[in-house]
Parts: C-alpha cells; structure tokens; sequence
C-alpha cells in the first residue's frame, strides 16, 4: 500500500515538537511543521512531484499526472485564487495537495478511486489518502454500523454517508476537496451541478465520441511518457532452464512483472481498447534500456484462461478466439495464463495482504493475482469501463424528465429479448415504461423512504444471480433493471442481515432523506453512486492482488475520461450496445477498424459460472468461516442462516451470489484486521495501540 499522511493544527493547538515525536512508519518528508506532508509506502520517483511557487505556495502530485512542472506551477496560482478545478484538468490518475499559506487543500478525483479521508487530531485534523493510518491515530474502533450499511445498501450514499469501517474517520465525498485552515475543514465540491429544473444541453453524439477518445489516448499516453520501471526482483534469481518453462512462466512464478508495459487483454471491448490504444500510440512500451519483451518494442497482453470452470466453456472459448486475434497484432506479445482450481474465486482465503476496507474482490484475490503476476511493471486493467460509459437503468427517468419518450423504445426493446421468448415478452416494454415514469415523478425523500421500508418489511426483489452458467442471461434480468428504477435499494447481501442491522440501516436512510441535498436527476445520482461504489471496490482489488513492483492503470476511472464519458447523451447511452459502439468509433478514430466478430460481448456468463464453480470447489473453508464468524459477534448476520445460504449455492439454488462474495470477504476483512500486529505510527507520543485494538466492538441498542 501507498498513501499519503498529514495534518493541519490550530495556531494555538500542540506545540510543533510534538508533531515531530509523531510520525509515520517508513515515510519520506515532503515538508514540515507546523502543517505537515509525508509520502509513505514504496513510491517510485517519478509519482511525487513538488513544485514551489514562492516560500509560502507550493503544490505536491501523487501518482501518475501527465502535466509538465509548469503546467503544475499554473495550476498552483490557479488554486491559489480558489479555482480548484484545475488541480484535476490534467490526464493520468493522481491526487493533489496544495499548501498557500497556512491553507492546505487536497483534492479527490471524481470516481472515487484516490480517496481523501480525515479525522480530529491533536486540536486540527489529520488527512490521508487511506483510512488505517488515520485509525491507528486515533486509536479508533470499528464502526459496526457503516459495515451494516456497506452490505445492507452498498450502491447507496445515503447509507453510508461519509463514514468509514473506522469510527471517527470520515471520507471525502468524489468530485470535492478537503480544505484545511489552522485545523478548521471545510468540505467544497470543484464540479458544476446540473439543474434539475432545466436539462443540460446536450452535446452532439460525434463530438462527445471525439472527446471518448481523446481523453482514453492522453490517459494512455500519461503512462506511456513516464519512466519506464525494471522491477525489484529482490535479489531473487532466474533459476535457469526448466523443463516446460520460459523466461515468462519462471519469472511469474516467482511472483515478478516483467518490466515496461502491458495490458489486460480478455476479448472485452474495455481492455481490448486500452490494449489497442497503448500499442498503436508513438513510443516503446519496454524500459527505457530495452529491458522488456523483444526489446521493448512490444507490448505485453495477458489472457486468463480459466480450466477449471466448466459453466460458460462456450463464451470463455469465443473470448479467446477474439483475445487471439487481436493480439495478432506486431506491437502485441501475447501471453496467456492457464490456472485450474487453484485460481477460482474463494480460493486462498488464509492467505492475503490487509486492504484498506473491504470489498468483494477480496474473495478472487488470487485469481487475479497470478494474472498479473504475468503482467508487466506498469499494466492497463479496463475496470470502470462499464460503469463510465453504459447507462444505468435509472437513468430512462431522466429521459422521461427531458420529455423524449421515444428513445425508451430501443432499451425496453431489448430488455424483452433479454430472457428469451416467454408468454411475458410482449408487456415488458410496457412495464420498464411505467416503472420509468413512476420514478420520473417520485420525489427523492418518497424513494429513499421507500428503500427504508423495503428494509424493514425485507422487501427485496431482484435475485442478483448474475446469469444462468451455459451463457445467456438468467430470467432475473429485467426483474434486476426493474429494481434499478429507483432511487435507492437494498443490496443483494441485505437479505442475510439481522433484523437489528436491517431496522439500523433502515434508520441512516430515514434521516437522510430528512436532510436537505442537492437535488440531481435519479438516473444521474444512481449512475455517480454505481461509479463511485465500483471505484472504491477497484481500490480493494489493488490492494488485494498487489503485485511487488507493479503498477496498476485503469484510464477509466481517470478524471478527464469520466468527464468526457458523462458528456455523451443519454439517448446514446440507453441504446443496447451503446459502450461497445462507442470504443468502437474511439478506435476507429485512432485508426484500429479490424476488429474480430463478437467483439464487445459480455462476459456475465463465465464470471457467474467461475464464482459458482469457486464456491462449490471451496464451500468446506468458506462455510468454516462462519462456524464462528466475527460478523455474527458484531450483530450483522446469523452464523446458521449465512452457512446454510453458502451450502445451497455451492449446490446449485440460484441466490445472489455477489451477496455472498460481499459477506465472506467482510468476514474475512475483519479477521486479517484483527489478526494484524503494529501501528502505523512511530515515535515518543505515537499512539500505544493500533486501530480496533479492542477487538469488535457491541452494537449500541437502537
């Protein structure tokens, strides 16, 4: 993990030598007290930046940013002056912390996935970039209630709010920045709001599809320009020779990268399009010495291929096929990673590195891991893709506000033919139409109040199955789109939590709705929070299934792009097929028009088959989870109830299982927490204890 720390003290807090006596545990002092800044974890030169202005101004980037010094200079007198939104105009994915005087501003991205957090300390606030830090701290517990919210409503901010695992630490919402002075926050949003009264014009389809591309090719040319990196091997040695294995296969089972670049290339049009992006673009993906594959003149795509799954063989087998073909590309080094049982989700629990928060990708940790174990140093991951470019359900209400009824017709078209033939087809559209229009004319406070008493009533209707396992979609589909017409609902873990969760849960959503909001078009909120939550679970993946020395770039989730992404129309964006026609003309304005058939296909199907195949390989370790599960000693769940839910879908009952991945890796989240030694800190008045040092904490009584 990589983060970075500091605080803002009052002028007449803690003497400045105590701040000194505290400091984080191998960290690299970017400035000093009295407001001070460190770097923590194994950031590579080139990923922090400092440039000064004057003795009193100066502005540090964390992360990847494609901005010159001078570019950075600007946007440092551009903050200066309270415009804060130029922090967050330039390509790559980074986090901003300006420092004018005794104001500190840091700023957040708008997905989600550089989060800022903060916490009261020492008479001001402390602010990190993750929430364990600032946790060991404080010496803060758990904070039962949030983890009750992040299963009972994990797409809802509403329930969440700002909060974190950690009480006491408080997050940043997207698209905001932390402002410190002497100590004091204030919280500012840098994006323009939409009226809901009167729609945003809307930008011509051709000229939002330019902007699609322009912003994927500087995000993937930020990376291309950075340094190239050869990884630390750690003074492991290539044995030599070995029967059967190449310089690739020993160098990933010694859990190395190669060096230079590489990207994911599943047959998926996200991937795919990064793959395609990064190999055509000027400039060589190796190091800058040659080190790399065929001497840094190729770029490096990995396939997964999955032997041990038996459902969705037949879409797993097309997405080879396209994977093949585009990687018969001269830039492209092709590379694909076989793995039996050993790499199906569940597998591996033991085992793993502490995140920062849960999240379901915990639970396939180590499929992921041996495929980028085969990756490069620097690698391209098409995560956000879906969430940036599709359109939610919610989002024909919006359609229906702008009074453009015709443009439903395409979608709930689709939506019929999406369960097959059935005696039901014929209404469908007729029915999205009328669950559409019923959220076009509910009030936000009337939906979220609704959610409040789904909760209660345990009113939970879509079965989140994901899809049946030989390839098409399960009959849940438009059931699924249907229960995303609304303004907030229940997550798919929510039917396995107490009654006590539920009714606490229940509560947060009915005092945010009594709270003033800014009031947003329901397909545009739910469309931020899905972003948002997709964010936030790609930071656990990169936590999760961290490979020493590697970087992973997911473009997707970068500013700029999703910027340009929320620039499309939405009649655009509600057409089925709408994200792979879109990368398809970002491609072709690059020049990449020979695609192979099928490209753009989904892959619901083989993901289902292979967490289903997972859980029945590994159900016997998953349900000892639950013998004596610390979610039951918190009050979230009955051990019986969520053992007995495991066993009946490892044998085939259709349940939501993105409900059970987001238990288990609660469960085992909390486990890893609590079975943790250390601190962050160090020093004479660092904290005695680390974060949750008194183990899960009761419930209070409602």
């Amino acid at each position: 993990m990589r983060w970075l720390v500091g605080w803002s003290s009052t002028a007449s807090g803690p003497d400045p030598s105590q701040g000194r006596a505290v400091q984080p545990v191998g960290a690299h002092l970017l400035w000093s007290d009295p407001d001070p800044l460190w770097a923590v974890g194994d950031w590579r030169p080139d990923e922090v930046r400092v440039v000064q202005a004057d003795p009193f101004s100066r502005l540090a980037v964390f992360g990847c940013c494609g901005a010159s010094d001078e570019e950075l200079r600007v946007g440092l007198f551009a903050a200066r002056g309270g415009a804060l939104r130029h922090l967050t105009a330039w390509s790559g994915s980074y986090t901003a912390v300006a420092q004018v005087g005794r104001r500190t501003t840091i700023v957040g991205d708008l997905a989600g996935a550089r989060p800022v957090f903060h916490t009261d300390w020492g008479g001001g606030t402390a602010y990190a970039t993750a929430a364990l830090p600032l946790a060991d701290l404080i010496e803060a517990q758990l904070d039962v209630g949030h983890l009750g919210a992040l299963l009972a409503c994990p797409d809802a901010p509403e329930a969440m709010g700002d909060g974190t695992p950690y009480m006491g630490v408080r997050r940043v919402p997207p698209g905001h920045a932390l402002i410190l002075r002497d100590g004091a926050r204030d919280i500012v949003g840098y994006e323009p709001t939409a009226s809901l009264a009167v729609a945003a014009p809307q930008v011509d389809q051709e000229q939002a599809v330019d902007g699609v591309r322009d912003a994927l090719v500087e995000a993937v040319r930020a990376r291309l320009t950075a340094p190239r990196h050869a990884p630390d091997t750690g003074g492991d040695l290539d044995p030599g020779p070995v029967p059967g294995m190449g310089p690739a296969e020993r160098r990933a089972a010694r859990g190395a990268p190669a060096p230079g670049i590489g990207a994911d290339l599943s047959g998926g049009s996200a991937s795919a399009t990064l793959a395609l992006l990064a190999a055509g673009l000027p400039g060589m993906p190796g190091t800058l010495l040659g080190h790399g594959t065929e001497a840094g003149e190729r770029l490096l795509a990995v396939t997964f291929n999955d032997l041990a799954t038996a459902g969705g063989a037949r879409a797993r087998e097309a997405e080879l096929e396209r994977a093949g073909t585009i990687a018969a590309n001269p830039r492209l080094h092709h590379v694909v990673v076989t793995a039996g049982e050993e790499a199906l989700p569940y597998a591996a629990l033991d085992s793993g590195p502490l995140t920062d928060e849960p999240g379901p990708s915990i639970v396939s940790a180590e499929r992921h891991r041996r495929r980028l174990a085969a990756g490069s140093a620097d690698h391209f991951v098409g995560h956000g893709a879906r969430q940036a470019l599709d359109a939610h359900p919610a989002r024909l209400a919006d359609l229906l506000l702008d009074r453009r009824r015709r443009h439903l017709l395409r979608p709930a078209t689709a939506l019929a033919k999406a369960d097959g033939p059935s005696g039901h087809s014929f209404f469908v559209p007729f029915t999205v139409y009328r669950a559409a229009r019923k959220l076009a004319r509910t009030s936000y406070r009337d939906g979220v109040e609704d959610a409040a008493s789904r909760l209660l009533e345990r009113r939970f209707t879509d079965d989140g199955s994901g899809g049946r396992e030989g390839g098409r979609s399960g009959p849940g589909v438009v059931s699924a789109s249907l229960a995303a017409l609304a303004w907030c609902r229940p997550g798919p873990a929510a039917r396995w939590l107490t009654g006590e969760a539920l009714a606490e849960v229940s509560l947060r959503l009915e005092q945010a709705a009594a709270r003033p909001v800014t009031l947003r078009r329901p397909g545009e909120r739910r469309a931020d929070a899905a972003l948002a939550r997709h964010a936030a679970d790609h930071r656990v993946f990169e936590q999760a299934a961290e490979v020493r020395s590697q970087r992973l770039h997911a473009p997707f989730l970068d500013n700029q792009v999703v910027r340009a992404c929320r620039a499309l129309p939405e009649a655009l964006r509600v057409q089925p097929g709408a994200r792979a026609a879109t990368l398809r003309a970002v491609l072709a304005g690059a020049g990449i028009r020979d695609l192979p058939p099928g490209w753009g296909a989904t892959s619901h199907a083989a993901h289902a088959a292979a967490v289903r195949a997972g859980l029945r390989a590994w159900v016997g370790e998953v349900v000892n989870l639950f013998d004596a599960p610390l979610l039951a000693d918190a009050g979230l769940v009955e051990a019986r109830v969520v053992r007995k839910a495991l066993r009946a879908a490892a044998e085939g009952e259709r349940l939501p299982l993105d409900g059970l991945a987001e238990l288990v890796s609660t469960e085992v989240w909390l486990r890893r927490l609590l079975a943790r030694r250390g601190t962050c800190w160090t020093g004479t008045a660092a904290p005695r204890q680390r974060a949750v040092a008194g183990g899960v904490v009761p419930r209070p009584s409602l």
